[in-house]
């Protein structure tokens, strides 16, 4: 059998033997490497997603496994915003149109929150929330601040058109809520 694996050689059991060990061995390095590389790139991916979804600190101390105590917050706005006859016009489009006009009018608004001292708490279907004042405070400014970006909000929409209906004017609904 060892001349049929080693085409018609004379060669030493031993010989063959270590000389498969050694080969078995640098496959594994090789595929422990790849497997290793791709557990780094899966990590980095999940640590990505964590953060955008929790406070920094939040996602800092689930990571390290410590829990995350409650913390009350003296001094905040929240902003909520919807989408006006939303119900009606998803009736009237396809379910990827529906999710294009979400992602269009969520991606013009997540760039307009990053230029205010705000934290994008949630969205939810056409619902939009964001907050001032939390998870870093922000003294007093914290009602300008969201009172500001809900004026560039509103000011953008004003633009905005939706690819499958441009001729459809989209308006929102925003509520303020400070305390």
């Amino acid at each position: 059998q060892f001349k049929s694996i080693n085409k018609g050689r004379k060669t030493n059991i031993i010989d063959s033997m270590l000389r498969m060990l050694e080969q078995y061995s640098s496959n594994l390095e090789d595929l422990i490497r790849e497997r290793t590389e791709e557990l780094e790139i899966e990590k980095q991916k999940t640590d990505k997603l964590l953060t955008q979804m929790l406070p920094p600190s939040v996602a800092k101390a689930l990571k390290m496994g410590t829990p995350v105590e409650p913390e009350y917050f003296e001094e905040v706005t929240l902003y909520f915003s919807d989408i006006v006859g939303f119900t009606t016009i998803s009736a009237m489009s396809e379910p990827i149109e529906v999710v294009d006009l979400l992602n269009d009018l969520y991606t013009l608004f997540d760039a307009i929150i990053g230029s205010h001292d705000v934290y994008k708490v949630e969205t939810i279907g056409d619902a939009y929330m964001v907050a001032s004042g939390l998870p870093k405070r922000n003294g007093n400014r914290h009602a300008g601040e969201i009172a500001n970006m809900s004026l560039d909000i509103l000011s953008s929409v004003g633009t905005f058109k939706m690819r499958h209906m441009p001729e459809v004017p989209v308006r929102i609904r925003i509520g303020l809520h400070s305390g």
